[in-house]
């Protein structure tokens, strides 16, 4: 897609998007609600998204950047819109978001914007990994200059190495795993995700 017209829904997108408070107002309702966001409602996404919510709570409250990192990413001059792809069933989103609110809360030049994956097909067809469509997906997207300055995700580089090698090794994601993989971001406590974005925008 070309750059104007990659900008142009970039920007219908972030004007329908939801503020982070009003994601976590909506995903927190339909876990209430026994339902989840995207077209399927099957048991196993909803049980996914009512653990999420649980997590993403705590996270909220826990979650702490660290003061070197928070100085480097306040010094940043350009008006920078955070675009995060989402789903509320997503077990990495919900590790990752709440450190993305605080990293881009480190800064007023940072604005955190959130969409649904599959409302925004169009867009999140533009930042495919491997092929897929994997979330979340993080567009930082530079106000005044209408460019897209990178993108992250759908997970911090140390468990996307972690993720690689399980596959060449095992074929596939296995269950064990998955779990796992939640036990490291719970003990990374974001330390990862800092890293990366600190690497990304200073």
């Amino acid at each position: 897609m070309q750059t104007s017209t990659l900008s142009s829904l970039i920007e219908e997108t972030i004007n329908k998007a939801y503020t982070y408070q009003e994601y976590r107002t909506l995903t927190h309702q339909l876990a209430e609600e026994g339902k989840t966001t995207g077209p399927d409602q099957s048991e196993n996404l909803v049980q996914f998204s009512q653990l999420n919510d649980k997590r993403m709570k705590r996270l909220d409250k826990t979650i702490k950047i660290d003061s070197e990192a928070a100085e480097k990413l306040n010094a940043v001059q350009k008006k920078i819109i955070w675009l995060v792809i989402t789903e509320a069933w997503c077990g990495d989103a919900s590790q990752s978001m709440p450190v993305l609110k605080k990293l881009a809360d480190t800064n007023p030049n940072f604005e955190m914007k959130v969409i649904l994956r599959d409302e925004n097909e169009e867009l999140m067809n533009n930042f495919l990994t491997n092929g897929g469509k994997s979330i979340p997906k993080v567009i930082f997207y530079e106000v005044d200059t209408k460019t897209v300055l990178h993108d992250w995700g759908p997970r911090p580089t140390e468990a996307t190495n972690m993720v690689k090698a399980y596959k060449e090794e095992h074929g596939k994601l296995t269950p064990e795993f998955k779990q796992d993989l939640q036990q490291w971001y719970n003990k990374n406590k974001g330390k990862a995700i800092t890293e990366d974005i600190v690497k990304l925008l200073t």
